[in-house]
């Protein structure tokens, strides 16, 4: 079975309300319910951008940059890793995910096929 990487994209400049008061209980149900199902394989939100240190390679040299990284406007929030029979699975369970959401926040879910071999 293909394996999919789901990356979220939030905007570190807006930030999102305070979540409702089931959220967390409705996250939680959802990631329940995607590991019963034996889909969900690894998932993890990221810490912001200011924690973070960017490396470049340019010029055949390697050039570290501390965040926060102001002149990006979107960046990766988080992740997940599942297995799923194709793509439209993969699909469905992300839509499922952002749709936990708060209706107030914007969130984009990027689904791409990880390569094998």
């Amino acid at each position: 079975m293909p394996r999919y990487m789901t990356i979220i994209h939030v905007d570190e400049n807006s930030p999102a309300g305070e979540p409702c008061p089931d959220f967390e209980g409705r996250m939680g149900a959802l990631l329940e319910e995607i590991t019963r199902a034996g889909v969900m394989l690894d998932t993890a939100g990221l810490m912001p951008t200011s924690e973070g240190t960017r490396l470049t390679w340019s010029k055949g040299r390697v050039t570290p940059t501390d965040g926060p990284f102001t002149e990006t406007k979107e960046v990766v929030g988080g992740y997940s890793i599942i297995q799923a029979k194709d793509k439209a699975e993969a699909l469905e369970w992300a839509r499922r995910f952002l749709e936990v959401h708060p209706a107030d926040w914007s969130l984009t879910a990027e689904v791409r096929e990880i390569a094998e071999g």
